[in-house]
Formats: C-alpha cells, sequence, structure tokens
C-alpha cells in the first residue's frame, strides 16, 4: 500500500501550483485532500513554515522554504516525521533543480512539469523502503519536531479567508488558478426558475400592501415585512447555489427556517396549496446547494 499518494509544489506568495505529483488514483478521500491542498495553498502566507490538516485516513502535511511551499497527502500510518523527511528531500531535489528567480518569474500554472518525474521517483523510493535513506536524517527531523510541534490548521478558517466567488475561488495575482462548481443540472435550472418566480410574486404582493399600508394606519406593516424578507430570501438562495460560500449549510438552512417562517406569518393572506408551493421551492433549493459540491481539476495538465 502506498503511503505517500500525492505531491505538490506551490509558489507560497500566490498558491501558483508550480509542479505536481500524476494522480492514477480514485480514492474519494484523496480527492478531497487534493481539494483542501488547494485551498491551503492560497492562505500559506498567513501559516507558519510547517503544518499539518488530519483526515479520516489521509493527512496533509507542508513545509514553506525561501518562497516555495512543498506538500503532501499521506496515509495516517506514515509516521510523521518521515512525512516530514520526504518533504525535505522534495525541497533539495527542487531547489537543486529551479533557483528563486525563475520561480519568481513563472506567470502561469505547473511551468516545472518535468520536475513530475522527480516526485515520482522520490515517492517510489519512499513507498518501497517506508522511509528516508539515512536514519540521521529521520533522527535529527524527528528532534526537530519534538522541539518545535507541527500547528494543526483549521480548514474552517482556511475557507473563511479565501473568498470565493462565481463558482471559483479568488485567485492571487498571476496565479491562474481556479476550483469550480459542479456544472448546473436541470433539477437546478428548475429551482432558479421556481425561486425566481417564488421572489417575483413576493415583492409584488409587498409593494402592492404598502400603498395600502398607508391609508390603514400601517396596519400591514409587517405582512409587508414578511413579503419582502420572503423576496430577499429567494434571491439569496439563488445566490448561494450560484456562487461558493463558506458556511454554506448555515446559511442554507437560516433561508429555509425565514422563508417557512413568513409564509406561515401570511397564512391569512395565502391559501394553504400558495404556502406548500413556496416553502417546497425553498426546500428543494436547499437540497440542491447542499448537494452542489466543488468540482476537482483531475485532468489539469495531466495531474
Amino acid at each position: 500500500m502506498s503511503l505517500i499518494l500525492f505531491a505538490f509544489v506551490v509558489r507560497v506568495r500566490d498558491g501558483l501550483p508550480l509542479s505536481a505529483s500524476t494522480d492514477f488514483e480514485h480514492n474519494r478521500e484523496l480527492q478531497e485532500r487534493k481539494q483542501q491542498l488547494r485551498a491551503i495553498s492560497k492562505a500559506l502566507s498567513r501559516f507558519p513554515d510547517r503544518g499539518t490538516v488530519k483526515g479520516q485516513e489521509l493527512n496533509i502535511y507542508f513545509i514553506s522554504s525561501e518562497g516555495v511551499s512543498y506538500m503532501t497527502v499521506c496515509h495516517c500510518s506514515l509516521p510523521v516525521a518521515k512525512a516530514f523527511c520526504f518533504l525535505e528531500d522534495l525541497r533539495w531535489e527542487f531547489t537543486a533543480c529551479f533557483n528563486s528567480t525563475v520561480v519568481a518569474l513563472a506567470a502561469r500554472p505547473y511551468p516545472f512539469l518535468e520536475f513530475d518525474s522527480t516526485i515520482q521517483k522520490l515517492k517510489q523510493q519512499y513507498n518501497q523502503s517506508g522511509g528516508p535513506a539515512l536514519e540521521v536524517t529521520l533522527a535529527e527531523v524527528q528532534e526537530d519536531l519534538r522541539i518545535h510541534p507541527l500547528q494543526v490548521i483549521n480548514l474552517d478558517e482556511v475557507e473563511l479567508t479565501n473568498g470565493i466567488a462565481n463558482g471559483h475561488m479568488e485567485q492571487g495575482s498571476g496565479s491562474g488558478q481556479n476550483v469550480r462548481l459542479e456544472p448546473v443540472t436541470a433539477p437546478g435550472i428548475l429551482s432558479l426558475v421556481l425561486n425566481i418566480m417564488c421572489a417575483s410574486l413576493n415583492v409584488i404582493r409587498g409593494v402592492h400592501l404598502i400603498e395600502y399600508t398607508f391609508q390603514d394606519d400601517y396596519e400591514g406593516i409587517w405582512n409587508v415585512v414578511a413579503f419582502l424578507l420572503a423576496f430577499v430570501c429567494c434571491v439569496s438562495q439563488c445566490h448561494l447555489y450560484l456562487f461558493h460560500s463558506s458556511l454554506k449549510k448555515l446559511k442554507s438552512f437560516t433561508l429555509l427556517s425565514v422563508i417557512v417562517l413568513c409564509n406561515l406569518y401570511l397564512l391569512g393572506m395565502r391559501n394553504v396549496w400558495q404556502l406548500i408551493f413556496h416553502i417546497s421551492v425553498a426546500s428543494l433549493s436547499t437540497v440542491l446547494i447542499l448537494n452542489r459540491k466543488l468540482q476537482d481539476r483531475t485532468n489539469d495538465c495531466g495531474v
């Protein structure tokens, strides 16, 4: 069984991917960890030089040096010290091939794809032998980790710092890297159309009631508020489906709850079938929002 599954080299200042190992595995958790690697690479400048992200079976480790970060996904059974020995060897190999000027001038993703073969050889060496060639190197790394413990990275914080817009992660200057949401499905289009219809009905009723509210000395002001609040929530659901956002689950259920409460409040102004329609559309939108995931870039530059 391979203990080191994936390696990734990125530029620290903007997360530009420089090289990566070729991935032939389709492990679900591995794909999730690779996605997390790309998110972390966008925020490396905020992190210490070494860190880790714990997973169920796979862990992420990284070290940063001279403006370049070396990252890897390893099986949790691999000792931490051996993972960092691999990263140190990877750093040594990369700096021997490319100087800091070449790295700084790189303008497109994966400019050093030829380094992939070196990564593959190093991965194979560690996966076959289970560690570095020199035991003294392992002992030094173990002592260093004992003196300077690793920082465990919280992925929720990473997501919050990486603003994501239009289904793409925001890009640093010159990074050229993006992570897309899965394509919009037919049910998704249907929910958008229905949500727009509900929003239109709410805003029309709300604006229409404003005139009568003024005439009736503001007795129906809360009905107006309920219609307009439901309108805002419908529009927000459309936005949440189309654009990736942090805390998506919390926002989705909050919008659904507000829509349900608004419609229950408007029970006297809408019949039961109208209420069922509005609540059903909101529920469908919530399900589709939660099920629309980020799309992994599995076919990018053969990586």
